[in-house]
């Protein structure tokens, strides 16, 4: 059986030498081609899978991330999903979940709570969101200001160090981006004056 087998592949050996002893100079110049066009779409594959996809909307973002299940449940309720999946730009401080948890256990309120007070919700949210897009380094040039909020009050940046606060959140995260905006993770969530 194997002097069968090596008797077959020295026969398909010995017809692919003769085949290709016989081409002309064409056939070498079309495999050369061939080559060049097979190596220039691997190359032009290879470009698309590197890349980088364009990242989804602030609310797409948040989605993805899987830890802002109840911030993407208080932006449902609130009816602000179209708003900051619009055009923007927009600079969201996010509270994760954990820092929601926290802050219902304070205001002694549960999740369905909230959500369902849809104005105290609103007002909320949009005190977490900036009119701008503001990246980390921008964010650093304002230690001790003000900025208007999308609610209409200001938050204040502090700067202590290597410690960034909005109000009384810690920046944990800076650059998130999204196709309208970028994200800063805060461990906290941010009320806004009575």
């Amino acid at each position: 059986m194997k002097t069968r087998f090596a008797q077959l592949l020295a026969i398909v050996l010995a017809f692919t030498l003769v085949a290709a002893a016989c081409g002309d100079d064409d056939s070498t110049d079309t495999s050369a081609e061939a080559t060049a066009t097979d190596t220039d779409t691997a190359e032009s594959a290879e470009a698309e899978t590197e890349a980088p996809a364009e990242p989804g909307t602030i609310v797409d973002v948040a989605v993805g991330a899987g830890s802002f299940n109840t911030l993407v449940a208080a932006v449902e309720a609130a009816g602000l999903v179209d708003t900051l999946n619009s055009t923007g730009p927009f600079t969201v401080f996010a509270p994760t979940d954990d820092a929601f948890a926290e802050a219902l256990d304070a205001l002694g309120l549960t999740a369905e709570e909230l959500l369902a007070d849809t104005d105290l919700l609103t007002s909320v949210l949009t005190y977490h969101v900036l009119p701008i897009e503001a990246s980390a380094e921008t964010v650093l040039t304002l230690d001790g200001e003000s900025v208007a909020t999308v609610n209409g009050a200001s938050v204040t940046v502090t700067i202590d160090g290597d410690s960034v606060m909005v109000d009384d959140a810690n920046v944990v995260t800076v650059d998130v981006l999204a196709s309208n905006g970028i994200i800063h993770v805060i461990d906290s969530v941010l009320l806004p004056p009575a």
